[in-house]
């Protein structure tokens, strides 16, 4: 049987069963509490705490998901059974069924499906789950053949919040001769003699925050089936690599090294481990996921550099993982359409990254083996070492513990964590515009002795304060002085500090009890930062300010106004990239800044002048709709409830802030934004781009500086216009010329053939040119260079693809006899046309293209004789 087989012989029954098939999501969770989506459940926590509801008469959903997980990246190669991308087939239910007609199914599927006898198969259950070991008995299941195992083993959940609940999985006997020979051996023993192929989840709690769990509303069916270990045991293969789609990466891994493929040998622990990782990082980036130093963005780059090191120890010549990534399209593309739309995308990120490692992985290699090689049995790789190739040789330090582990060596892992944390002091000691690592423990001081600065800026532009910090030059001083730059931190400011995408407030700080007063001491605020919930304003100040000064912070309020027209903007344009391209869309990055607004967002492919329209048009109907722009304090749980978006990655605590800008858009964002969405005035796109896999980007203005855009464009399109016609003059003077200096060559062309036809002097020819004009100049061109006594016939075929005949004489020429009229007329017929003239002048134009050559054959023929 094959992936492919397998995949719709599951997804048929389930279907069958009364499933709604949904197509697998994207390895990027719509879920803060998970770092890549590593099961089928994921995209259906929705349904399952019963936010969302099944359209149309469904008992359930089924799905084949792409999954990637890495906690075991280690062993990854190192036994046939662990992947780090898999498949995942699973069904679901949101209360339609539950553990009986599950059962039947799973034992249905896999004894008469599958093929399974049912001596082969055992059962393990969570310890508390009698109900489940009654439904397996009544199926026939023997006694002997189910196993109590406890919550470790039998207890399901998808992360630190969310559905959870008990699990039965489904093992198969391979056979003594694949076990440990222990007495006790049993379904969950290491050893390979039982494989876990099904695990059916009874979720029926909602694991919370504080670790509580909340019963659900209805109880819930969460299956999955790993579809490359099931499919190894359909065709008796010790190993999920020997399975149809990633043998087919392995023979190209043999073919590109030359080495032929055994599992116990070092050139199979790389084969299967190039051939795994290209299957993942094809995924991460068709998903959108770009490499990084932190989060999903260094598991990809993890796995990239991994993959290529063991294709550089087969002796694979570099460049070459992307021919691995373009089989993956190749074998997947239209199961997983993103794949074969982000083919290209996917090529020049891995061979960007690939270049990029390959500058320095065999100078570290070479490091690392000087190294090792002066070690003693046993001993340890220093940190400072281990360090060095982090830092100077980009070698993850996973990579150096794993070439170390391979020679019989560890990482002191202590000592690299030590030297990394004193590089970010240093990194951050040494930030010249904010000396934020210096700040650090100050700011912690300050929080702990004033508490969190306190934002008025929401409700305020000018508040009163105390100043509870003064820096300058990265230390804490009592007093800043005339003319000199430091930062100030009060007890309360409407300044807002930059954070999720919005820069940070400029303005005044004045030392009084008023705004506005003349002789009045200004610290002007060039930014505002936060750092530990401490508000920090940047910039010089004109005469003293000490600690403990009572001040009035006022913002720059006109700056402040085009900042939340660009951050209301940005909410329309995230609801309106939704509505146009589909609920795909998510948040990736963003600036809003006065002049303009920034955002990127997850898309497969580019956007379309005409989808662009389409977002702008909406955007600005909501702008011309005046609707109200509130905020409300709710919960996390109640916003994700009501539909609010949140951005991905964020981390939230128990109380969010939501902002709904009209009916339409919903966020949960901490920003300052307009009141009406009138007061943006009206918003134009700029520009459209990609910025890596799967990530795009817009940029756009509004009100004013939407405005000023708009006539800079008109501007510059009239200028354009004119520069263009003055070009179109330019060539056509040119063109002009060239054909005169074209004509005149070819003239001296036919001179130089010219026969004597019997008193005056005769040229017949077939002319390039397919102008009617320019064969009468040429034939003017050819009688002024023969003389006085001089004639011609020329042939042509005209741009239209029609022959056309002239002939053409001087009155010396006539006078000796030449008549161009009766020519044109002999020979006219020959192109299956008719013509004439007087004896100076004439033309014919004909059918027949082919004939031209023999008309003028016969033209010339007739006068000369």
């Amino acid at each position: 049987m094959t992936s492919a087989e397998l995949r719709k012989k599951y997804l048929d029954y389930f279907q069958a069963k009364g499933c709604k098939l949904f197509p697998s999501s994207s390895l990027i969770p719509d879920d803060p509490s998970l770092l890549l989506t590593a099961a089928g459940m994921v995209q259906f926590k929705p349904y399952f705490l019963q936010q969302k509801q099944l359209e149309g008469d469904y008992a359930g959903a089924c799905s084949c998901q792409k999954c990637v997980r890495t906690t075991d990246i280690d062993i990854i190669g190192t036994t046939g059974r662990h992947l780090s991308f898999f498949e995942m087939l699973g069904n679901f239910s949101f209360g339609a069924y539950f553990k009986n007609e599950m059962c039947a199914w799973a034992l249905d599927f896999s004894l008469n499906e599958l093929g399974f006898p049912l001596e082969k198969l055992h059962f393990t259950v969570y310890e508390d789950d009698d109900e489940t070991i009654g439904i397996w008995r009544g199926l026939g299941v023997p006694a002997d053949h189910i196993t109590k195992l406890g919550k470790e083993d039998n207890f399901w959940q998808a992360g630190d919040t969310g559905p959870c609940g008990p699990c039965s999985e489904l093992y198969y006997d391979q056979g003594e001769e694949f076990g440990c020979g222990k007495p006790d051996c049993a379904p969950g023993c290491d050893c390979d003699r039982y494989l876990e192929y099904w695990n059916l989840v009874f979720t029926q709690f909602d694991l919370q925050e504080d670790g509580s769990m909340v019963p659900l509303p209805k109880k819930n069916i969460d299956t999955g089936m790993g579809l490359e270990r099931t499919l190894a045991i359909i065709n008796h293969y010790q190993s999920n690599y020997d399975t149809d789609l990633l043998r087919d990466l392995i023979a190209m891994g043999e073919e590109l090294s030359g080495k032929t493929y055994d599992p116990h040998d070092k050139n199979g622990l790389s084969l299967r481990i190039v051939a795994d990782h290209a299957r993942s990082v094809s995924f991460m980036l068709a998903d959108g996921i770009l490499p990084s130093n932190e989060g999903r963005g260094y598991v990809l780059r993890r796995l990239l550099r991994r993959a290529i090191r063991h294709g550089v120890l087969l002796g694979i010549e570099l460049p070459f993982f992307s021919k691995f990534t373009a089989k993956v399209i190749a074998q997947m593309g239209d199961v997983y359409p993103e794949l074969a739309e982000n083919a290209e995308l996917i090529r020049r990120l891995v061979d960007a990254e690939e270049a990029r490692f390959a500058e320095t992985i065999h100078q570290g290699q070479n490091f690392l083996d000087r190294i090792l090689g002066g070690l003693a049995a046993g001993a340890q790789v220093s940190g400072e070492d281990a360090f060095v190739l982090h830092d100077r040789y980009g070698f993850p330090v996973e990579l150096t513990a794993e070439i170390a582990a391979e020679q019989g060596f560890t990482v002191d892992m202590a000592g690299f964590d030590e030297l990394m944390d004193e590089q970010k002091e240093r990194a951050r000691a040494a930030a010249k515009e904010d000396a934020w690592g210096v700040f650090q423990n100050s700011f912690a001081d300050l929080a702990k002795a004033h508490g969190k600065t306190i934002f008025t800026g929401y409700d305020e532009q000018v508040s009163e304060a105390r100043i509870i910090g003064l820096f300058r030059d990265g230390q804490a001083v009592e007093r800043l002085e005339a003319g000199q730059r430091g930062e100030i931190v009060l007890d309360r400011t409407p300044f807002y500090g930059e954070m999720g995408g919005q820069v940070g407030d400029s303005g005044r700080i004045l030392l009084g009890s008023a705004a506005g007063t003349g002789g009045m001491v200004v610290f002007e605020v060039a930014d505002t930062k936060i750092h530990d919930g401490i508000y920090v304003h940047q910039g010089a100040a004109d005469g003293t300010f000490n600690v403990g000064d009572e001040v009035v912070a006022e913002i720059d309020r006109t700056r402040r106004a085009r900042i939340e027209r660009n951050h209301t903007a940005t909410h329309l344009l995230q609801y309106a990239l939704r509505t146009v391209l589909g609920d795909h869309v998510k948040q990736a990055g963003s600036l809003v800044a006065p002049e303009r607004l920034r955002f990127d967002f997850t898309h497969f492919a580019k956007v379309t002048p005409e989808e662009l329209a389409r977002v702008e048009q909406i955007v600005n109907d909501l702008v011309m709709q005046d609707d109200d722009v509130s905020t409300e304090e709710t919960t996390l749980a109640e916003a994700r409830q009501e539909g609010v978006t949140a951005l991905f990655g964020e981390k939230y605590g128990d109380l969010v802030r939501a902002v709904h800008a009209g009916p339409k858009s919903a966020e949960l964002c901490g920003g300052t934004h307009v009141h009406h969405t009138a007061e943006i005035g009206f918003m134009k796109i700029v520009s459209e781009s990609s910025v890596g896999a799967n990530v795009r980007r817009i940029e756009a203005v509004t009100s004013f500086d939407a405005y000023a855009y708009v006539n800079q464009e008109h501007a510059a399109e009239e200028a354009r216009a004119a520069e263009l016609q003055a070009q179109i003059a330019d060539l056509k003077r040119e063109l002009k010329q060239a054909h005169q200096q074209a004509a005149g060559d070819a003239a001296e062309d036919y001179v130089a053939g010219a026969i004597d036809a019997g008193g005056y002097q005769l040229v017949v020819a077939r002319s390039q040119t397919d102008d009617p004009a320019e064969l009468r100049g040429l034939s003017d061109r050819i009688r002024q260079k023969l003389g006085e006594a001089s004639a011609c016939v020329l042939g042509i075929i005209t741009a239209k693809g029609t022959p056309l005949l002239l002939a053409a004489g001087t009155k010396a020429a006539v006078a000796a006899g030449f008549n161009a009229g009766e020519v044109i007329k002999a020979v006219a017929p020959a192109i299956e046309g008719r013509g004439g003239g007087k004896p100076e002048f004439a033309q014919a134009g004909g059918k027949d293209p082919a004939a031209l050559d023999a008309a003028l054959d016969q033209a010339r023929a007739a006068l000369k004789s």
